[in-house]
């Protein structure tokens, strides 16, 4: 059987044969190439060693500073090309005003510096002032020197005035304090330059200083769901042989542990009765906050959501319950409410770190103790499928209640498949509606 193939369509072109002039460039060209290879990779820990050397020098001249060096080489090719006697005016004012700025940055200071916050830390609103100490420490007066502290996102500035040998300067300063928020003071700088800004040198006096801004709380009755000491544990549906909670009595089998007889029952009946148990463990109460920016609303209802966290976390710990807090970022410290107030002031919206609610769950609390009790504080953005499907993971021994933080809703207790949701529009609604979901 034979088959037809198509013939082939238009014309095909014949390789070129390399001429042998060709080849040498080629040959010349690789070279090339191999020699500057060499030559770069020799000259490069040169190059990087001379530039780390410059470094500090090169650092001193501001962007401003390169642009008038920028202006004045140009001024100075243009005079040469056009011979104009206006560019060598301006050149030659732009070169000496780089040159006089020069004066400014020389110089050396003889400080302690010494910063501090009080308090260390505060709730959202309250005032917190700073304090900024400047002592000559050297043996002659230093002149007035410019200072600057960054705080936050912004930068206070200082004059330091005149100092003789051992004196000492103070400076206060207000700290903006409305947000929920972990503030960083310092370094302190000291800068020396021109009045143009065209050479900045600092120096840097001091380490950064840290202020908590608590977000705000609400104490909880302490009947509120799981957030109860309780000295037996919590019963579970287990029976058992052997615990604290008494359910039933049964039929002696062989191989029964026989301080467990039951004796009155026993001589009532006619036949060995033993006692069964339910099993109890210690209360363990796991917070999980889930930080999904597209999961709130506003910022509003994300600082919220870090307040009902913080004022069950901080309840449950005041009552010694064991608990785990976690985050998307991060596992929470939870030794004392002290220590859980300072982590809420981390927490930060994230984007997109895990797929949904039942995988960041599952993720971040895989290597911890099973917990007796689960609260999800959520935002009212989240669909409530996935706030069930988080629920899911745990089996009908674990409570799980949901708080669903809503600024524009209305506060409001419903039933979410196997759990109880919470819904709070303000953290004064929090205590009563825990209170309602404990019963």
């Amino acid at each position: 059987m034979t088959t037809d193939t198509p013939a082939p369509t238009g014309r095909r072109r014949r390789a070129r044969p390399l001429s042998q002039a060709g080849i040498a460039a080629g040959q010349l060209g690789d070279a090339v190439r191999g020699t500057f290879g060499a030559l770069g990779r020799r000259i490069h820990p040169a190059w990087r060693a001379v530039t780390g050397w410059l470094a500090p020098v090169l650092g001193v001249v501001s962007t401003f500073g390169w642009i008038v060096l920028g202006g004045a080489a140009v001024s100075l090719l243009l005079l040469l090309l056009l011979g104009w006697a206006e560019f060598a005016f301006i050149g030659a004012t732009l070169f000496a005003a780089f040159l006089i700025a020069v004066g400014f940055v020389f110089g050396r200071s003889t400080y302690d510096v010494a910063i501090e916050l009080n308090p260390r830390r505060v709730v959202a609103g309250d005032r917190a002032l700073g304090r900024m100490v400047v002592r000559n420490s050297g043996s002659k007066p230093v002149l007035p020197t410019r200072m600057e502290l960054p705080v936050g996102a912004g930068v206070a500035e200082f004059m330091v005035p005149r100092l003789a040998a051992g004196e000492e300067s103070e400076e206060l300063f207000a700290v903006p304090t409305a947000r929920r928020a972990l503030i960083l003071a310092g370094p302190a700088l000291s800068v020396r330059g021109d009045q143009l800004g065209l050479l900045r040198r600092t120096t840097e006096w001091t380490e950064q200083v840290e202020l908590f801004v608590h977000p705000k709380t609400t104490r909880l009755a302490a009947t509120a769901r799981g957030l109860v000491r309780d000295l037996e544990g919590q019963t579970t549906k287990v029976i058992t042989d052997s615990d604290l909670a008494f359910h039933a009595l049964r039929t002696y089998e062989p191989g029964d542990d026989i301080r467990n007889v039951h004796w009155r029952t026993s001589a009532r009946t006619g036949q060995l009765m033993v006692r069964q148990y339910q099993e109890t463990r210690r209360s363990q109460l796991l917070l999980v906050f889930d930080a999904e920016r597209s999961h709130f609303a506003d910022d509003d209802e994300f600082e919220l959501g870090v307040s009902v966290l913080a004022s069950i976390g901080c309840q449950v710990i005041r009552e010694e319950t064991e608990i785990d807090a976690v985050w998307q970022q991060k596992a929470m410290r939870v030794e004392t409410p002290t220590a859980l107030l300072d982590d809420s002031c981390r927490i930060q919206p994230v984007d997109g770190m895990h797929d949904s609610l039942r995988d960041f769950v599952r993720r971040s609390t895989m290597r911890l103790a099973s917990p007796s009790l689960v609260v999800m504080v959520v935002g009212s953005q989240l669909d409530p499928a996935q706030i069930r499907a988080a629920a899911s993971l745990y089996g009908t021994d674990t409570e799980t209640v949901g708080v669903r933080v809503d600024v524009a809703g209305e506060p409001r207790l419903s039933r979410l498949g196997g759990m109880m949701l919470a819904t709070v529009s303000t953290l004064s609604e929090l205590p009563a509606l825990l209170k309602r979901a404990g019963r």
